[in-house]
């Protein structure tokens, strides 16, 4: 004896409901996004800090080893000066760029110290505010 099996008949989604569900998603997302992006704009701020604190440090141990700062920052990978009291590599495998994709800049001997270390931030320019301004080792 077969049993009848009643098949129900499934209603799709109104079209009220699917508006719904996206002005739903679209309030999500506008919240959320400025949200992640000025979490992702103060994480590179931070990351830079962190890295000229870095090279700061690895600036001052080659001073330790050496008896004065390096030419260029390539200094810290390799001996380009040839001293023979170099004990590097300093950093490993190289010296980093910065969060928005530039080179830190290294001056020796510094105007604000015996060296200065900076990055121009997101502009890559000299100058700026708030996101935009520069970040050094000696503020």
């Amino acid at each position: 004896m077969k049993q009848n099996k009643q098949r129900r008949r499934v209603a799709p989604f109104t079209l009220i409901e699917v508006v719904v569900v996206i002005v739903i998603l679209v309030t999500l997302a506008s919240v959320a996004t400025p949200m992640y992006m000025n979490y992702i704009k103060k994480s590179k701020v931070a990351t830079a800090k962190t890295q000229i604190k870095l090279i700061d440090d690895a600036l001052q141990g080659y001073k330790l080893d050496v008896g004065t700062y390096p030419s260029d920052l390539q200094g810290l990978v390799e001996n380009i000066d040839q001293s023979e009291k170099w004990e590097g590599p300093y950093i490993k495998p190289k010296v980093p760029t910065d969060p928005w994709g530039g080179q830190y800049v290294y001056v020796f001997p510094g105007e604000h110290g015996d060296f200065d270390l900076l990055t121009y931030g997101a502009d890559g320019q000299e100058g700026g505010e708030g996101e935009y301004s520069d970040l050094n080792n000696w503020e």
